[in-house]
Order: structure tokens, then sequence, then C-alpha cells
């Protein structure tokens, strides 16, 4: 293996390790109050929800195809006046999302969002 050869070898291995999915949520685009917790002593009460959907990358994270997004999730529960408070986000892998990203070898690399909180009421 020649010079070259190892300095491509090593800069694809270094893109590959340095590549990733990200997701950017936004609470802004909700369109109502939304909190992630609540003041020290105050416990907000409301109905509480966990919703589960699923984004997809391509080429190892470089390309979202399909990302999670909270507002069209919760469209129908956030009408009148309602805002979200104690929302947790949280983003990870089931098995099924690691078994396509293996079998695509990061290709295709999906995960699942999980949105925990609760609607609250003015």
């Amino acid at each position: 293996m020649n010079n070259l050869q190892r300095v491509g070898a090593v800069a694809l291995v270094a893109v590959s390790v340095l590549t990733g999915c990200a997701q950017t949520f936004d609470a802004t685009s909700l369109g109502v109050p939304a909190t992630m917790a609540a003041a020290a002593g105050d416990a907000p009460t409301g109905q509480a929800f966990k919703v589960t959907v699923h984004t997809v990358h391509a080429f190892w994270g470089l390309l979202p195809l399909k990302q999670a997004q909270l507002n069209r999730t919760l469209a129908t529960q956030l009408v009148g006046g309602k805002g979200i408070a104690q929302l947790r986000i949280r983003t990870h892998s089931r098995w099924k999302d690691l078994l396509i990203t293996g079998l695509t070898l990061g290709v295709i690399a999906p995960k699942t969002v999980t949105y925990e909180g609760l609607v609250v009421g003015r």
C-alpha cells in the first residue's frame, strides 16, 4: 500500500466516524408554549402523552430523508390555546433500526424518536 492509498484510507475512516445523524428540535415551530421542565415545587397537571415516531437518514447520516416533527404529531391535541409542559425527547435505535443500518452498511440509518410530556390547557 503506497502513501496515497494510506492517506485515502485514513480519510475514508475519518469521514465515516465523524458523520452522523442529526435532528434539531425547535419548540418555536409548535405555535404553542412548550416547557422542558416545571419550576421547583410546581407540578403542572394535564393530559399525559407519549408518541413514538421514526426518522430516516441516508449516506451515513448526511442526508435526512424523513424527520420527526412534533407539531404534526400533536396537532390535534394542541388546539384551543393548549401548551406542552415537561417535554422530554429521546432519540434511540431499536434493534430493527440497527439491523437496517447494518444490512445497508449505513447507507440507510433509521432512528426512533419518543416524545413524552403533558398537554396543559390555559
